[in-house]
């Protein structure tokens, strides 16, 4: 099918009158799941062939950091969390959010009722998981501002670097674990638990979100007018995508399993994902919304002695994209 697909594009710019469709490469932040549903929308459907271009998705995994791949060419652009690409242009890396298709994030700490966690203030002297390589700034800014240390202790928070599954949960290894409303949470119910079982703790609830699944390149490469040209006809593509998938979830995630080469995506759990992705997509056109960017920044430097960024970044965001592509 992606064979087929691809020589589509490329007949289809002949008819044009060029030569070959422009090449561009997309990291996933994760595994082919619906949480990427509006690019293999974008593919399937034909949007990219019709903007000129030939788009390689490639999958991520536990195994493969987003920003390491851009920094090493290895993609042209990302889907990235912000905390992460805010974290790696402080560092050195200047990541530039071009688009922001998610409004909302889906982040959120799910608790066993059983382990007497009620409220946030019932975190201290329990085991938290949470996820690292980049996941765990937004848990450890919200710590920081609820006072809580993440050094353990009867007023701290013992953190249990967590696998990418909700095992520490099930078996009682820790009183809440990391988890996304469109994905792992959904795991603990098929492991089990139901949700009288279980309190969960939204980061848009607490008002420590932040921004999820931007569309992330290298700064330098936007001083390239051909590059900033495929960007525009890639966000103007995607964008279609996503708006595709919010209104026909279900078809969208039939789409997601036909590019999942591993067979491990089943069915109802992936109509499922897209329905709580849609929610999260829901209210954007693709471009960053400056008050949710200002939000997230305030977020991760209020992070006490050891905030996650120690100064306002410059440069971070661009609407020079999303205004040609979207206007």
């Amino acid at each position: 099918m992606k064979l087929k697909t691809t020589l589509t594009g490329a007949a289809l710019s002949l008819v044009a009158g060029t030569a070959f469709a422009d090449d561009v490469t997309l990291q996933l932040k994760w595994v082919t799941q619906a949480q990427f549903a509006g690019y293999y929308v974008a593919l399937e459907n034909g949007f990219y062939e019709e903007e000129g271009l030939n788009v390689t998705i490639l999958p991520g995994g536990p195994d493969i950091a987003p920003t390491q791949v851009l920094a090493g060419g290895g993609a042209d652009v990302t889907v990235e969390w912000m905390p992460a690409a805010l974290a790696a242009r402080e560092k050195g890396l200047p990541m530039v959010n071009i688009a922001q298709p998610f409004k909302s994030s889906g982040m959120m700490l799910t608790c066993r009722k059983d382990a007497g966690i009620e409220t946030t203030e019932d975190f201290a002297g329990n085991t938290l998981g949470v996820w690292f390589f980049g996941n765990e700034f937004p848990f450890l800014s919200w710590m920081s501002q609820l006072g809580i240390s993440t050094e353990g202790g009867d007023a701290g928070v013992e953190v249990l670097r967590q696998g990418f599954n909700v095992d520490p949960l099930l078996n009682g290894q820790a009183a809440c674990i990391s988890t996304m409303t469109y994905n792992e949470y959904w795991q603990v119910i098929d492991g089990g638990l139901t949700p009288d079982d279980l309190v969960t703790f939204k980061y848009e609830d607490q008002g420590v979100a932040t921004l999820e699944d931007g569309l992330y390149v290298l700064e330098e490469n936007l001083a390239d007018p051909a590059f900033v040209d495929r960007m525009e006809r890639f966000v103007r593509a995607s964008m279609r995508g996503w708006k595709w998938a919010e209104v026909n979830p279900e078809d969208a995630a039939m789409i997601v399993l036909e590019y999942d080469q591993t067979g491990a995506q089943t069915e109802q759990h992936q109509v499922r994902m897209m329905g709580e992705v849609a929610k999260l997509t829901a209210g954007s056109n693709g471009a960053l919304d400056p008050e949710d960017y200002a939000r997230t920044v305030a977020s991760l430097l209020a992070g006490g002695s050891d905030p996650v960024i120690s100064q306002e970044p410059e440069g971070a965001w661009t609407h020079a994209i999303t205004d040609a592509a979207l206007n």
